[in-house]
């Protein structure tokens, strides 16, 4: 697992190294580059169906990482390593969001990695409780991707009502997860137990050279309306 509290994390998505700056010695976690957005990142790009790329047969990841078309969100992006991962895999229409407070690390680490990237991504101030916030990202997405976002239970519920309300019916979410709090945790898959089908990633489909013993992948699907009244 190539993780380090290095101040530049370098990370290599198909073809393109991006450069990351990282700084851990503030207050806000978002400021770090933590392993969870690593493992997502490498775990799509090993199953990308994007041009030249060739993912093991048979692919059972092939239609929900067909990224043609599609739109996503990032919540809790903190320095946008895995956004960016995602947009090099071809997920061309993708809005970045954080707190307000961990926008400047966002910005420069995107303005740092605009050549690989080819374009400067869309990011968006959201606090997963302010329906004005959630509702100016013009949802619903085909996508909604996060890692690393359940540290505190009292942000759990706003999380798991913002990953409903942004995401389409037959959308998904794509969930690099580590326990951080065993409150949190708990309530965490309570309530998503509750609104979503849950999918846990083996940890044999993860890249073979990031995965982190303590992180999984988990993909989140819409129960039906029947199922979750």
């Amino acid at each position: 697992m190539k993780f380090t509290d290095s101040p530049v994390i370098e990370l290599t998505v198909n073809g393109t190294q991006l450069s990351i700056q990282q700084d851990n010695a503030t207050m806000h976690v978002g400021t770090s580059v933590w392993p969870c957005s690593l493992v997502l990142a490498k775990f799509a790009e090993r199953w990308s169906t994007v041009e030249d790329s060739s993912p093991p047969s048979p692919n059972p990841y092939a239609e929900l990482l067909d990224f043609r078309g599609r739109r996503a969100v990032e919540l809790g992006t903190g320095c946008g390593v895995a956004g960016m991962a995602f947009h090099l895999l071809g997920l061309t229409e993708i809005v970045l969001t954080d707190m307000v407070q961990v926008m400047p690390a966002l910005k420069h680490n995107l303005k740092r990695n605009k050549a690989a990237l080819g374009k400067y991504l869309k990011t968006s101030v959201v606090c997963w409780n302010n329906r004005d916030q959630i509702s100016a990202l013009n949802p619903p997405f085909d996508l909604v991707i996060a890692a690393d976002v359940v540290y505190i239970e009292e942000s759990v519920g706003h999380l798991v009502t913002a990953m409903e309300s942004l995401m389409k019916e037959d959308g998904a979410v794509l969930l690099g997860y580590q326990v951080r709090s065993p409150e949190a945790d708990k309530l965490f898959w309570e309530l998503c137990g509750v609104v979503f089908e849950i999918e846990k990633v083996p940890h044999e489909h993860l890249h073979p050279e990031y995965a982190y013993e303590e992180a999984d992948v988990y993909i989140f699907r819409k129960k039906a309306k029947s199922e979750s009244e």
